[in-house]
């Protein structure tokens, strides 16, 4: 046991603690993440849309996101990561109460739109910022130290979401609004207008940002947000269609589709940091995301193998959280290291907006093919889809391209 918590001491050793105070913002921010793995329950179960609809309207936050990343990624090169931050956690706060009043389903669709602009802005100036604070040594750590808020938050989210799901959609709405609410207030008083931050900016204009090499014209890195998009539109699915996948097909509760969505918060709260510190000298960062890649295949591809209710389901969620640690720390200690100080915004964003454009395709083209064919043909099709991105990783890594 001793030898065991030295390791886990020497994965947190050596961060900042303006990095801290960041996971800390974030871990407050997403305990109260739940309106959106439980969006197309909401839509289906309370107002009375179909599969089809629901992803929809899942997808409108998807446009959303994308433009929020855009923006948000422009503007944090141009006036810093700070006020954008501040910002998009107020803002956001203020949407999530406001849609959770909207029935109709084109209110639903534009509010839902409005949300993620505003919301979604945030993830590019918090990339940047954990970026900026962290050491060039750690910073995968640092950003796995970012996912550990997210996941605990998410953990507790998930679970307090279930159990508001089973008795009133409508309080996760306010929850996670104030919650958004309360980050920024924590935002204003622990990293204040930072110093470390007007270096930058000063540092940024001397070096004339307009010489700085485009992010948009990284080939090499314009091959892995498209690897990414297809991954991530695998990944979606585990917050928009298998939450009604448990519900309809496998019988599963709210409350025990909150469970697990907690464990996978949990196990990568408690594991990723130890499995990062670990791994983060020992390879490249592409040969980890492609393990991980493959794993979230498998977890699909079980469904159609094996027969179960809650504990298959469980069986899936562990294989797709080991994908998760194995893949997305990896992938921002990708995209960070192709980056410099006066184009990191653009990086940032465009990581984002990969993941943004996924989420636009994968409930919308997943509730499609789940509602005209089956869920076991999606179960096929996402198997296919990771497969493919994880093959792609493993050629990026045996190629260079140049910017």
């Amino acid at each position: 046991m001793p030898a065991i918590l030295h390791l886990y001491k020497k994965a947190y050793k050596g961060l900042t603690k303006e990095t801290w105070y960041l996971s800390l913002v974030i871990l407050i921010n997403r305990s109260g993440t739940m309106v959106i793995p439980f969006m197309t329950m909401y839509a289906t179960q309370k107002l009375g849309f179909s599969i089809a609809q629901a992803g929809f309207i899942m997808s409108f936050f998807g446009v959303g996101s994308i433009i929020g990343a855009f923006l948000g990624g422009k503007i944090t090169d141009a006036i810093g990561f700070h006020k954008v931050q501040l910002f998009a956690l107020l803002g956001g706060g203020i949407m999530f109460i406001t849609v959770g009043y909207l029935s109709t389903y084109l209110s639903l669709c534009i509010g839902i739109l409005l949300l993620s602009v505003v919301n979604e802005s945030f993830r590019p100036a918090n990339a940047a910022a954990v970026a900026a604070y962290s050491k060039p040594e750690n910073r995968t750590r640092s950003y796995s130290l970012n996912r550990l808020a997210i996941n605990l938050g998410w953990a507790f989210g998930g679970t307090l979401g279930g159990f508001l799901a089973a008795r009133n959609y409508h309080a996760l709405f306010w929850v996670d609004g104030l919650t958004n609410i309360s980050a920024a207030i924590l935002l204003m008083f622990v990293l204040k207008k930072a110093n470390k931050e007007k270096a930058i900016i000063l540092k940024i204009k001397e070096e004339n940002v307009s010489t700085a090499p485009s992010a948009y014209k990284d080939r090499q890195y314009l091959v892995f947000i498209a690897l990414t998009i297809l991954f991530a539109f695998c990944f979606f699915q585990m917050f928009t269609l298998l939450p009604v996948f448990y519900k309809t097909q496998l019988g599963i509760s709210e409350d025990e589709i909150g469970m697990l969505m907690a464990v996978n918060g949990l196990i990568i709260a408690f594991v990723e940091m130890f499995l990062v510190y670990n791994l983060e000298r020992k390879s490249k960062p592409l040969k980890f995301i492609s393990y991980g890649v493959w794993l979230v295949a498998i977890s699909y591809v079980l469904f159609n193998l094996l027969q179960g209710q809650f504990m298959l389901a469980l069986i899936s969620i562990l294989i797709i959280t080991v994908g998760e640690m194995l893949s997305m720390p990896f992938m921002n200690t990708y995209w960070i290291s192709r980056s410099s100080e006066s184009n990191r915004g653009q990086y940032a964003a465009l990581y984002s907006m990969s993941w943004a454009t996924s989420q636009i395709a994968a409930p919308s083209i997943g509730g499609w093919i789940a509602e005209k064919y089956s869920f076991n043909a999606l179960f096929w099709v996402l198997f296919v889809t990771a497969g493919l991105s994880a093959l792609g990783y493993s050629f990026l890594m045996t190629r260079v391209i140049i910017k």
